[in-house]
């Protein structure tokens, strides 16, 4: 498999942590930005062969935040050509007739139609990112989480797969992490100290994971929306951090001595000593 574009992931948006694309523009290219951290979301596919698994997840995400904003368009120029519509009532023009409201109810028919249309291409994104997510952290689990080691299985045990949690625990222990969820899309997205992408790149799942294990704690005085509810280590995040640390270094130099006795035998463990060599017996003679 190939790696994947852990680069991307770990940049979030543009190179200054702010989404380049405008929600009421594209908001499928937005949300694609948000929730993945790339800075041109029709590109995501490019780093994969097309036989990797993520590769068709990747284009299936491209092709659903493409739809997403066509009908965003779709609905903003219709709309305009409502207002148009409504000019003449609104100047005292309407003649009232019963035909004079058919352009109305048409404009409003076909609005209606389109951001049915709208919400569903919403939702099918939504789906397309979680699945691409799905897939990237299997694809990059280097050790099993922490259910996984006590023979226990979870549908979300990807979002805290790899190092994913331990990334997630000290982004809030640096401070001002806060989770947020959109007032126009509902999803949720993190935003550090400075209200902007938290790097590297810790995704809303992953928190909310630790959230339900008790490992943090969000501050739910705070409205989700505006300003964020404010995220913290819990005594037991705490303790998680502190072994993670604690273990690291006794990892590292178990790592070290291995490569160096593999590489440099000890002083002293020369060539084995050749064996004595048996003296020949002197013949007798009969």
């Amino acid at each position: 498999m190939n790696a994947h574009p852990r680069r991307l992931v770990a940049h979030p948006a543009g190179d200054d942590g702010v989404n380049p694309h405008d929600p009421t523009e594209r908001p499928g290219a937005h949300l694609v930005a948000e929730q993945l951290g790339v800075t041109d979301p029709y590109t995501l596919n490019t780093t994969y062969r097309p036989a990797d698994p993520l590769y068709p997840a990747a284009t299936r995400v491209i092709g659903a935040a493409h739809e997403l904003d066509e009908l965003h368009n779709r609905v903003s120029h219709t709309a305009r050509a409502a207002l148009e519509a409504l000019e003449p009532v609104a100047r005292g023009e309407f003649t009232g007739a019963p035909d004079a409201y058919e352009p109305v109810r048409s404009a409003v028919r076909h609005i209606e139609q389109l951001t049915s249309r709208q919400n569903r291409a919403y939702g099918h994104l939504t789906e397309t990112i979680f699945a691409y997510r799905r897939l990237l952290a299997e694809a990059n689990a280097a050790q099993p989480s922490h259910a996984e080691s006590h023979g226990q299985s979870r549908g979300d045990d990807w979002a805290v797969a790899g190092e994913r949690g331990l990334d997630a625990l000290r982004a809030v222990e640096a401070g001002e992490l806060r989770l947020h969820r959109s007032a126009v899309y509902g999803y949720a997205f993190l935003s550090d100290g400075q209200g902007q992408s938290p790097d590297p790149s810790v995704w809303p799942e992953t928190v909310q994971r630790l959230v339900t294990e008790g490992l943090l704690e969000q501050d739910t005085r705070e409205s989700l929306y505006r300003p964020g509810q404010l995220l913290s280590l819990t005594a037991l995040g705490q303790a998680a951090l502190r072994d993670a640390r604690a273990t690291q270094p006794r990892v590292s130099a178990a790592l070290s001595r291995s490569n160096t006795s593999a590489n440099h035998p000890a002083i002293g463990d020369g060539p084995p000593a050749p064996a004595p060599e048996t003296p020949n017996k002197p013949s007798r003679s009969c």
